[in-house]
């Protein structure tokens, strides 16, 4: 659900907007900066759905074993 917003900003700042970013585009544009900083998703929940992709895990764990080296025959 969507609501209306009134802010208040310079005139300067209203012209570039219309300019830069164009009309009927500046609410999206302003929630897009906006959102990641007053909606935090739930970590937890992302890693657990990101530990389910089994494609994903394959590929990121040999990317993991293709990067470790065997460090205890390396000269100090």
């Amino acid at each position: 659900m969507q609501k209306k917003l009134t802010i208040t900003v310079d005139e300067q700042v209203y012209q570039g907007l219309h300019r830069v970013i164009g009309r009927r585009r500046i609410s999206r544009f302003i929630e897009s900066l906006v959102r990641p900083h007053v909606i935090r998703e739930d970590l937890s929940a992302a890693y657990r759905a990101m530990a389910q992709d089994e494609e994903r895990e394959a590929e990121a764990l040999e990317w993991a074993e293709s990067t470790v080296t065997d460090v205890g025959d390396e000269t100090r």
